[in-house]
């Protein structure tokens, strides 16, 4: 690895605020920061497949030592939570990671991608963090402060953020029945936040709309309004 390389990817952990350990390997966190479009051999999928376990061990781990007190259904929520695709894009983004990322100029203009590729290159690091120590104690020394701030959010949400499972308990337990979605593409811009549109309706009714650069993302926006109009409907 030439020392242009080496550096950027010491900057990339100051600016992560991992300590440099004897035991981590340069050439492994070089991989994990490599798109698949960039080497079909030399790239981070190996490592993103460990990450991903270790990430999930790491929220576990967290959730139980903060957590005590939480049901198993509120530990198993709230890590669904932290550890889904755009809470790891939204942290990816925060440390600008596409900037140490080496990819094709083709990937680099894919904005539809730009989720999962950041999520899977930063559970391709933490894949990189656990090899070197073979435990969690380097992911747990970066990832905690994110996981606080983001359980306390979610547990302190009645829905967990996952509307579109709390919106369908409550239409069973009340009208015995399932939320409806209608969804439409309403733009064909790769990237566009507000590609998709949808609407949620019980028993005849629109109860809630939202938009999203996916259709889950949408549908999800969408069984958030309809969950607080209902809730408020009920209570009335």
């Amino acid at each position: 690895m030439d020392s242009t390389r080496l550096d950027q990817l010491k900057r990339l952990l100051q600016h992560l605020g991992i300590p440099e350990d004897d035991r981590l390997d340069w050439d492994c966190l070089d991989r994990a920061l490599t798109h698949p479009s960039a080497s079909g051999e030399r790239n981070y999928e190996r490592l993103e497949f460990l990450g991903d376990a270790a990430l999930r061990l790491a929220a576990a781990e967290f959730l139980m030592s903060q957590f005590p007190d939480a049901t198993v259904g509120e530990l198993a929520a709230t890590r669904s939570r932290l550890v889904s695709d755009d809470v790891l894009a939204q942290i990816a983004a925060q440390y600008d990671l596409e900037r140490y990322m080496i990819f094709s100029v083709a990937a680099r203009h894919d904005l539809a991608a730009r989720q999962s590729r950041l999520a899977d290159s930063l559970e391709a690091i933490l894949g990189a963090l656990y090899s070197a120590t073979q435990d969690t104690q380097l992911v747990h020394g970066w990832l905690d402060s994110h996981f606080q701030t983001l359980a306390m959010q979610i547990l302190q949400d009645p829905a967990l953020e996952n509307y579109k499972t709390a919106l369908q308990e409550l239409t069973q337990a009340h009208y015995k029945v399932l939320p409806d979605y209608r969804t439409q593409e309403l733009s064909q811009a790769h990237g566009d936040r507000e590609r998709f549109g949808a609407e949620v309706w019980v028993q005849g009714r629109a109860w809630g709309a939202g938009k999203g650069r996916s259709m889950k993302l949408a549908e999800q926006a969408a069984a958030r309004k309809a969950y607080g109009t209902l809730l408020k409907h009920l209570s009335d």
